[in-house]
């Protein structure tokens, strides 16, 4: 199996700004991310009607789980220099506007983290998008995880 080639430039482009590095052996295994993704999705569920601003949180954090296993499948991790937002630009590099609501998770995530004021929640409805959102990016690297190879 060859390396995917959609977004290539910009994969090399990250790993060149230090932003993504390249890992072998056990760290180009994403399938453990994926249960890590499936069990904080689940815990996002879990608490969603009480706390609706923590649930939103493990939500993002579920996809972020499932992006991350799709890279560390391809033998790339991303670095603290480029940290979340590098797995936003390598997954909507590769794999294109499918991605996209991890995006807007990851703007939102941190305003939720980093409020510049008082008030700064998010309402049930939103955080059940957010749930939905991380579901399906779950089970698009579900589905992505066993055609790729190291990039």
């Amino acid at each position: 199996m060859s390396r995917w080639p959609r977004g290539e430039t910009q994969i090399e482009q990250l790993i060149a700004n230090k932003q993504l590095q390249r890992v072998i052996g056990g760290q180009a295994n994403g399938a453990h991310l994926l249960q890590k993704a499936s069990r904080t999705l689940e815990s996002a569920r879990g608490i969603a009607e009480q706390d609706p601003d923590s649930a939103y949180v493990l939500a993002y954090d579920a996809a972020r789980h499932a992006g991350t296993a799709i890279l560390a499948h391809q033998g790339l991790r991303p670095t603290t220099a480029g940290g979340h937002y590098a797995v936003e630009v390598a997954l909507r590099a590769q794999f294109g506007d499918g991605f996209r609501p991890f995006g807007a998770m990851r703007r939102r995530r941190n305003e939720l983290e980093y409020p510049t004021g008082p008030g700064e929640t998010t309402t049930h409805d939103e955080t059940q998008k957010a749930i939905q959102d991380a579901s399906a990016l779950l089970r698009a690297a579900q589905q992505l995880l066993p055609t790729l190879s190291i990039f």
